[in-house]
């Protein structure tokens, strides 16, 4: 796999580790995150994937975090809409963090170390991503693809990505995969795209 060294979209974990702790407020809710050196995002959640958190809408049923990172989108939305959760990361101290993180804040999660789609077998009413952008465009597609026979009839996947970072091609893909796209925020760059599979 063509990634940089200690790279967070990477089975390879760098030597040094420095954890980094914070608290975050949604939706009056306190949570608590632990984030390491490797991992994305590290001491903070990122203006993307809070605008991503902001617009999704009231969910139901199961949820996969694909590519969770440290867990932050996955234990959220869990937490608020009492889901069935199960979050995956190719990074072993990614999928480390996560499980932590969803105990300390009392979410429960399944999480699984997995190369994109590779470990995953169930299917969800919703998919979550906000994709690993140095890991390529080739990676990012091949999720795509891979999300819709991971969707249960009419489930939806919410992707954020930055225009700068290929929303536009993003959208482009994501139509000709689902043959639906809509586009739920377009504010200060960052694009937070929805698709439905078909029933």
């Amino acid at each position: 796999m063509n990634t940089p060294k200690n790279h967070y979209f990477s089975t390879k974990e760098p030597e040094k580790s420095k954890i980094k702790s914070f608290q975050y407020i949604f939706n009056e809710i306190e949570y608590s995150f632990d984030t390491d050196i490797g991992v994305f995002s590290v001491g903070k959640i990122d203006y993307a994937t809070e605008t991503l958190l902001k617009k999704i809408p009231p969910l139901q049923g199961s949820l996969l975090d694909m590519g969770c990172g440290f867990g932050c989108i996955g234990i959220i939305l869990a937490k608020q809409y009492n889901l069935d959760l199960v979050q995956a990361d190719i990074n072993p101290r990614a999928v480390r963090l996560t499980a932590e993180n969803a105990k300390k804040n009392g979410v429960i999660s399944q999480v699984i170390q997995s190369d994109k789609f590779g470990n995953i077998s169930q299917l969800f009413n919703t998919i979550v991503i906000n994709p690993p952008i140095h890991a390529g465009k080739k990676i990012i597609f091949e999720m795509y693809h891979s999300a819709v026979r991971f969707l249960l009839p009419k489930g939806e996947l919410y992707v954020v990505i930055q225009k700068k970072h290929g929303a536009n091609s993003s959208i482009q893909e994501l139509h000709k995969v689902f043959g639906n796209m809509t586009v739920m925020s377009k504010k200060n760059g960052i694009y937070v795209i929805c698709v439905q599979k078909k029933p």
